[in-house]
């Protein structure tokens, strides 16, 4: 398994610089025999993983993307739940991740202090992602014209006494947050409450989650800094398990 990684990495790297993954050229890029990469090649055609060209080169199949997707969304729960749990038990806060589906975000993963006085679970659990700090934080490495897409047909009503007003206010505060390095939503989704999330990262370089750490303003606003620098430590952590490029989760 380990070599047929390696291997695809390579048909990977060669096409992204333009080059032809052939057997030879995969073999000089890995230091190892023809013979060798030859034989697993082979093998990941029968699997489905590569094509073979008519000129002999190889490329990564439709199969491969697939499994890649399928891997990094088992990775997402499981990882996810371990770096939760460790999350909340460091800071004493509820700690969740959420996704984004169109213009709210879901709640997919939770992690609760053993003294939660939260009544019922958040997950499987939708909220307007213009007033969620999660919404800003899948919503990170998105162009401005794509956010105002997202929100097209949002009507951008009060939920709490710091709602965004609009689009552009949403937009001027994702900037502050990615200053920053987390987002911080102070009473805009209901009055009291106070969260932080940041971003997570998967294979492709692309956010495909928020980590989140939800509690009450009383509790939380004065460890705002040291919150939201654990939140997103975890979710570089868990942007590795991904395999996310070090560039976006260092």
């Amino acid at each position: 398994m380990g070599r047929g990684l390696d291997v695809l990495a390579a048909v990977a790297d060669l096409a992204r610089d333009l080059r032809p993954a052939t057997v030879s050229g995969i073999a000089e890029a890995l230091g190892r025999e023809r013979s060798q990469v030859s034989r697993t090649l082979a093998s990941l055609h029968r699997s489905g993983l590569v094509r073979r060209n008519a000129d002999r080169s190889f490329t990564l199949a439709w199969g491969w993307y697939a499994a890649a997707q399928e891997l990094s969304a088992q990775r997402l729960r499981t990882h996810g739940q371990v770096v939760l749990d460790e999350l909340s038990s460091h800071l004493g806060e509820a700690a969740f991740l959420s996704v984004l589906q169109g213009d709210a975000t879901l709640t997919t993963l939770e992690s609760l202090p053993a003294d939660s006085r939260m009544i019922g679970s958040w997950i499987g659990r939708a909220y307007p992602a213009y007033c969620s700090d999660a919404g800003r934080a899948t919503l990170w490495d998105a162009p401005a014209e794509e956010i105002r897409t997202v929100f097209g047909s949002t009507e951008f009503s009060a939920q709490g006494p710091n709602t965004p007003a609009s689009i552009d206010d949403f937009l001027s505060r994702l900037d502050d947050d990615r200053r920053r390095g987390f987002t911080i939503v102070d009473q805009e989704a209901e009055p009291g409450l106070y969260s932080v999330a940041a971003p997570v990262w998967d294979h492709r370089g692309e956010v495909v989650a928020a980590v989140q750490v939800i509690g009450t303003r009383e509790a939380m606003q004065e460890r705002t800094a040291a919150c939201g620098d654990a939140c997103a430590r975890a979710a570089a952590q868990l942007s590795r398990e991904l395999g996310a490029p070090a560039s976006v989760c260092a």
